[in-house]
């Protein structure tokens, strides 16, 4: 069996180490020319690490980021609503880490280069067009270094090129742009003073008016650790900018104003902020989850599949998942049920995501909290009724695929 890849992010990488290890062979096409260490920080959950795990990937891993420990929520006050343990410190098998995403990424790069060779992942190449004939997937792609077709042939088509896929609108070629939830994310990296555990991940606000930080490294000799961030406002009253700037240099002028106050006991926020070499604006899109992502010999895998909401840290975790899952269906043979059972394996499980996050997830705590105490509160107890907390982060765990027995019986295979 031989399967190309449209899309050398994190889950086409991903599936294709997973591909190689059933004894697939796979080719991946990445458009961009020359891939380099792009991006801030991101959270891999541990039902995802636990993926990872099952290709080795651990030792190449963990060293890049740090094990989160927690995840707390606070009011704009700074005043504590919900803790909870995360990964290793919450009895998992396998720890939630917070890293680069671009060391992430060129690690992944290099792993799977020296398992399949370096011809296995051909940069610079943009898939154009694609034809199934029932029997083999024929794809046709421009080489962007010479301008030239390049054609190939293989039993599936998977389409990991992301939130613009291609393959995704070829079968839906009406529909447009994501849609945009009104909030603008404001992302950055700083080198600061650990706060709380130091191995602590916070969120802080409620919407649309949030700030959500956690450590990316270990305490460095400066004894300063590198600090991921995100600053999150309505925007709706300037509107959408257009695509190419969708990830563009973003101005603190635009947004710190509305956080100036917000200096806690235990962190300076507008501090931390000004500190920042560059920022990075984006805004806050998904798209409606779709009736099927396989057609065929073709499906979908990641963004391309399930753009999502960056709440609850699910983006590139459920794209992992996506990988391996489709590999363990590839393996069993007969193509295209083999797409048809990971169609229904995994697109249920994210369109609920996709929902769940657009009513914010685990950070409802946040808005409750703002609703029903504005002004803060003495006593947390006060504001929210015994059990309601756990429970809505016992939800937002199982809805996600990250509760403890999910995670432990991946562990298991």
């Amino acid at each position: 069996m031989r399967v190309v890849i449209a899309g050398g992010g994190i889950g086409g990488l991903t599936a294709a180490m997973a591909l190689h290890a059933k004894g697939i062979d796979v080719q991946v096409y990445e458009a961009v020319t020359e891939l380099q260490p792009l991006g801030v920080g991101i959270n891999v959950l541990p039902h995802a690490m636990a993926q990872l795990h099952r290709l080795d990937l651990m030792d190449q891993l963990l060293p890049l980021g740090v094990a989160t420990a927690e995840l707390c929520f606070f009011n704009r006050h700074g005043q504590l609503i919900w803790r909870e343990p995360r990964g290793l410190a919450a009895g998992y098998p396998v720890p939630q880490l917070s890293v680069h995403r671009g060391q992430f990424h060129m690690a992944l790069l290099a792993e799977t280069r020296r398992r399949l060779g370096d011809d296995a992942v051909r940069t610079g190449h943009a898939l154009r067009s694609f034809v199934d004939d029932g029997r083999r997937v024929r794809v046709e792609l421009v080489d962007r270094r010479t301008d030239t077709a390049v054609t190939d042939e293989a039993d599936v088509l998977v389409g990991a090129d992301g939130i613009h896929s291609t393959v995704r609108s070829a079968f839906h070629p009406d529909e447009g742009l994501p849609q945009w939830s009104g909030n603008v994310l404001w992302r950055a990296v700083t080198r600061w003073q650990p706060f709380l555990t130091g191995r602590s991940m916070f969120m802080a606000g409620h919407r649309p008016h949030k700030f959500v930080a956690y450590p990316l490294t270990e305490v460095g000799d400066d004894g300063k650790v590198t600090v991921n961030w995100i600053a999150e406002l309505d925007r709706t009253d300037v509107g959408l900018a257009q695509r190419e700037d969708w990830n563009r240099r973003g101005d603190l002028a635009d947004f710190l104003p509305r956080f100036d106050d917000w200096v806690f006991d235990w962190l300076d926020i507008p501090a931390m902020c000004r500190a920042a070499e560059a920022t990075f604006e984006f805004p806050m899109v998904d798209r409606d989850p779709l009736p099927r992502w396989t057609h065929g010999r073709v499906t979908l895998l990641g963004d391309a599949a399930h753009p999502m909401y960056p709440i609850g840290s699910n983006g590139a975790s459920q794209a992992i998942i996506d990988a391996l899952t489709l590999a363990d269906e590839l393996s069993t043979g007969g193509v295209e049920d083999a797409l048809l059972r990971y169609d229904d394996d995994r697109r249920p499980k994210t369109a609920q995501i996709v929902r769940s996050n657009r009513q914010h997830g685990p950070e409802r705590v946040l808005d409750l909290a703002e609703d029903r105490a504005p002004g803060g509160f003495d006593d947390v107890a006060d504001v929210f009724a015994p059990g309601e907390l756990e429970g809505i982060a016992a939800t937002y765990r199982q809805t996600a695929g990250f509760d403890l027995r999910s995670v432990e019986a991946t562990e298991r295979r």
